[in-house]
């Protein structure tokens, strides 16, 4: 009946479908399995996509030539860029989406891709022979063949949902588990462990009264995350409003606590630290009098609201009684309550760089099976295991970003080298070299890299190409640009800046902090109209390479002393048993993770510099 596929793809969240796509588009015949075909690319949890270095992460995805940040746009009801009051490393996209219109514009995307097949049925195991997967095993009993095989299950591997004292099997509500492939993978020598995640109560919006709740709107000129033309800005958008828990909800919310599975010990998996209960927040934070409600549309055209910061196990009655105290949900009614769910996941510490496992060859795990949480991560997980997938069965290099490349490649180095004891969400924080990992130039730093790969199209690197020859063209003309003090100090003194003594050029103006475009037009008609010619991004481009001239500097230095470690390479199996200067932990460790790199062994945590320095002499001999 089947055909011997070049990679089965074993779920179809935003893991899954990232993978299928990015390796059919490579060449790579595709089978997507599902145990649900009308639920590809359910957004599970909030119907949103982006935010704080999320938001990095989907525009790193659309410039590698992945479909996230297409499909985001195409579904998208507000945008909003934050934290604009800050530097632009830290601006971050952010869409708000129409949950229904993102699964589809996703499905009719695989379904357009003709490398793509489809089966809906649960895998039950993966077929092994000589150490490499070869094939998956069905619920049916049917055998699947392929040359390699990427496991993106989610939160279905013995799913268990938790409200209050009730628990049932289900991988999200409405759903079965999956089962079967835990004890398989544990039994051929996998550690797995269990996580914990949650969400909120959906109600009717037509029982809202949003006079009594902060209106939140999208930007007045809304951006998109692609930077393809082939999706456009919104003209209009949908709101979204904020609300606020008070004492009273706190205290209904405590008066159920005695049957939340949480506090009664039935739920033994770690939760989100960033993205916790309500229940959890108003136990950490008992000091505060309230916590924030976002009240968030599901769609253009359903009444359906998501509460999220309301995220909650606690029974039903309970959650009805709280939801009803916060203001403006006085006569709110619930669609469904909010639940706990409870999932197996293998600590990613069991894989190589390129997502492949070290114990068995060719089998790859992408998303929340390695204990992530969010689309974001899980979605560019799924690219990179896709794009390996296909690179290893075709006997090609693999390609592994490191963490001056991309914000996915911090994600997965400190998946693979970092014990994760709870579910992982990026943060601007993590990765070090933040100040050149931005929003705005993930184009610049990866479609070339996706586009060698044979992902990115050649229309995508035109458009880079473009961009970077207009880039260099304007900040050479800035140089030799002067403007007089005749022309600048009455705007200087406007804006409080240091007026000028002599002519200066446009170049070392932009780079004051108070000074931007419309400035410089406004005092020099000849230039405004210069600029003329060069499109938004590339001004957007320029101006921040000036501002941050000095900065960006000094981190490529950083960048270019760290990378001299990477350059180490290990290999696989080398033995550390037989350097015995280095310490037991060191050594332990070391076997565990298997780095490929000493830049890598040098972030494991239990490596000291001096286990490093003991590497470099071996290695060096």
């Amino acid at each position: 009946m089947f055909t011997t596929y070049d990679i089965i793809v074993v779920g179809a969240g935003h893991a899954g479908c990232e993978a299928a796509a990015a390796a059919a588009k490579m060449g790579s015949k595709i089978l997507l399995v599902t145990m649900n075909m009308n639920a590809i690319a359910q957004m599970s949890c909030n119907p949103a996509m982006g935010g704080i270095a999320k938001g990095q992460i989907v525009r790193e995805i659309d410039a590698l030539g992945g479909m996230s940040g297409i499909i985001a746009d195409q579904s998208m009801i507000q945008f909003r860029m934050l934290n604009q009051s800050k530097g632009p490393a830290m601006w971050s996209p952010r869409t708000q989406n129409d949950r229904t219109r993102f699964a589809e514009a996703w499905r009719l995307a695989l379904e357009a891709t003709s490398n793509v097949d489809f089966w809906q049925e649960m895998v039950r195991e993966i077929i092994v022979q000589d150490g490499q997967v070869v094939g998956v095993k069905t619920g049916m009993g049917l055998e699947i063949r392929a040359k390699a095989v990427i496991l993106t299950n989610g939160t279905f591997l013995n799913g268990r949902i938790h409200i209050g004292e009730k628990q049932f099997g289900g991988g999200r509500t409405g759903e079965r588990a999956a089962t079967g492939l835990t004890e398989q993978l544990v039994a051929m020598g996998f550690e797995a462990g269990k996580m914990k995640t949650g969400t909120p109560p959906r109600v009717d919006g037509r029982t809202l009264d949003y006079h009594k709740m902060e209106e939140q709107r999208g930007d007045d000129q809304p951006g998109k995350f692609s930077f393809l033309n082939t999706t456009q800005p919104l003209k209009q958008q949908k709101s979204c409003f904020i609300t606020y828990t008070n004492k009273s909800v706190h205290q209904i919310l405590e008066s159920g606590f005695d049957q939340s599975p949480m506090f009664s010990g039935r739920i033994q998996g770690h939760g989100p630290r960033y993205c916790p209960s309500i229940e959890d927040k108003i136990t950490r934070f008992a000091e505060r009098e309230r916590h924030q409600i976002f009240v968030e549309p599901e769609g253009w055209h359903t009444v359906e609201i998501y509460v999220n910061g309301f995220s909650t196990s606690l029974p039903e009655a309970v959650q009805r009684k709280a939801l009803q105290a916060i203001p403006g949900f006085e006569k709110a009614k619930m669609f469904r309550p909010g639940y706990a769910i409870e999932y197996d996941y293998f600590p990613a510490t069991q894989l190589q760089s390129t997502l492949e496992t070290h114990l068995i060859a060719n089998l790859y795990l992408a998303g929340q099976i390695n204990g992530t949480t969010g689309y974001e991560e899980a979605a560019c997980q799924g690219l990179m295991a896709g794009i390996n997938a296909h690179q290893k069965v075709n006997e090609l290099p693999p390609l592994v970003l490191s963490r001056a490349d991309a914000y996915i490649g911090v994600l997965i180095d400190d998946l693979t080298t970092k014990v994760i004891d709870e579910p992982y969400r990026m943060f601007t924080s993590r990765a070090e070299f933040r100040i050149s990992l931005r929003q705005d130039n993930a184009d610049l730093r990866l479609t070339p890299i996706g586009h060698q790969l044979g992902l990115a199209s050649h229309g995508r690197m035109q458009q880079v190409q473009r961009q970077q020859t207009d880039t260099a063209q304007l900040l050479e003309a800035l140089k030799t640009w002067k403007l007089t003090p005749a022309q600048m100090n009455t705007p200087l003194k406007q804006v409080e800046s240091s007026l000028l003594q002599e002519k200066q050029a446009a170049f070392q103006l932009l780079k004051r902090p108070e000074l931007g475009w419309e400035i410089l037009k406004a005092a020099d008609e000849t230039l405004a109209q210069y600029l003329q010619q060069y499109d938004k991004s590339t001004l957007e481009q320029v101006a921040i390479q000036v501002k941050y001239e000095r900065y960006l500097q000094k981190e490529q230095e950083l960048v270019e002393k760290t990378q001299r470690l990477e350059d180490y390479k290990l290999p696989v199996h080398f033995d550390y048993d037989h350097i015995q200067a280095l310490s037991a932990e060191a050594t332990e460790k070391l076997k565990k993770i298997r780095p490929a790199t000493l830049g890598q062994a040098s972030r494991i945590s239990g490596v000291s510099p001096a286990d490093v320095s003991i590497l470099i002499v071996y290695l060096g001999r």
